[in-house]
């Protein structure tokens, strides 16, 4: 209950930071800019002063303009302390002591502010030692909570990062759950309805025990399929007409047939061409191509092909069918977890193929173009020689 109301708090406090970042940020770009202007004022006011002195006819006027200019420059807050051709302390400003000018707390002080800025020379031989502006500390506090907020806002992230990765593996498993499920519910309505006609007929039908063992078969190739799940793809030789007239010869007899029959039909030049992989994962992939097709069809007649063959140096498989085709607002995302157009799908079909085909065989899965109906193709490496 806590985790959950603190994941409906993230965003909230990650705009709250955001806010408040920017907030920060103007109040600098302000105290920057209002201390500039008050720079200017200053410079402005001692230019006006010396001017006026110089300018000045009465005698010692001069001399007034200088020690009016030494009162400026002690109002800026900066401090000073200068020093003759011999190294002692000719005068003071804005010390944060009280001391006279051969207290060596000064001299220290000087070799403190020159650590900060370099010293100045003057004409006569002296030395200007001089530290920051009074506002720098105000800019470091804002730097400080600049900072701050900044370490708070990828910490928030950070933590939302962790709770969406988090609720994507709790769905991914959920699907995974439903997949499961979807898998094991053909060949358990298949062995319900064999069960039945034992049930009601005196005498089986004929061929009831090859799809009892086809539909026991299927189980177990499931449970193979999810223990494959997190390993390494095994590396055999695997004929893709093989397989699809496995998968072809697993779902003609589980398709309807007399109200809006659908056609399963191999197109395959015996059971080649042969690709190096995992003959239980590339059927797993085909059989949910074909799944999606029969879906596809739902209420409809229809036809569903399964095309094999090979160009150049890969292996091809074409599962087409003449359904209603896939819509460009749902073609550019099909391939992502959790998108599907069925009622009752949870969107992780074509997202399994994908990863079975690329990243365990480095094949790749498409959807061509069709002006009818879907088409996916699957390409594979051929294995060598």
């Amino acid at each position: 209950m806590r985790d959950r109301r603190a994941r409906r708090l993230a965003p909230w406090l990650a705009v709250v930071l955001v806010a408040l970042l920017a907030g920060v940020s103007v109040g600098t770009a302000l105290v920057v800019a209002g201390h500039l202007r008050e720079d200017a004022v200053a410079l402005s006011r001692l230019y006006a002063a010396v001017f006026a002195g110089l300018n000045d006819p009465e005698e010692g006027a001069e001399l007034q303009a200088l020690l009016g200019l030494a009162e400026e420059v002690k109002g800026t807050g900066i401090p000073l302390v200068l020093t003759d051709g011999t190294g002692r302390v000719a005068a003071t400003a804005n010390l944060p002591f009280e001391a006279e000018l051969d207290d060596p707390r000064v001299r220290e002080y000087a070799r403190r502010l020159d650590r900060q800025n370099p010293p100045l020379m003057n004409e006569l031989g002296g030395t200007v030692h001089f530290g920051p502006v009074p506002f720098r500390e105000q800019l470091l506090v804002l730097a400080l909570l600049q900072a701050a907020t900044l370490v708070c806002m990828v910490l928030v992230g950070r933590y939302a990062y962790r709770n969406a990765m988090a609720s994507q593996r709790d769905r991914l498993w959920v699907a995974m759950a439903r997949e499961a499920a979807h898998q094991m519910g053909t060949p358990l309505t298949s062995l319900e309805g064999w069960i039945e006609q034992v049930r009601s007929r005196p005498s089986p039908p004929a061929g009831l025990a090859d799809h009892l063992a086809a539909d026991a078969e299927r189980l177990d190739r499931v449970a193979q399929r999810f223990e494959r799940i997190g390993n390494e793809a095994k590396r055999e030789p695997v004929g893709l007409g093989a397989v699809a007239d496995r998968v072809a010869g697993y779902f003609r007899p589980r398709l309807p047939r007399h109200a809006n029959p659908v056609v399963l039909t191999v197109q395959a030049a015996g059971s080649g061409p042969i690709v190096s992989g995992d003959p239980v994962l590339l059927e797993w992939a085909l059989e949910a191509l074909v799944k999606n097709a029969i879906d596809a069809l739902q209420g409809r007649a229809g036809t569903i092909t399964i095309e094999v063959g090979a160009q150049g140096e890969h292996g091809v498989v074409r599962v087409r069918d003449d359904g209603p085709g896939v819509s460009g607002e749902v073609r550019r995302r099909l391939f992502d977890p959790g998108v599907t157009t069925k009622e009752r799908g949870w969107g992780i079909g074509l997202a399994l193929t994908q990863r079975v085909v690329e990243d365990a065989h480095g094949g790749n899965l498409t959807l061509e173009v069709t002006e009818t109906g879907a088409s996916f193709l699957i390409e594979l490496p051929l294995a060598e020689a």
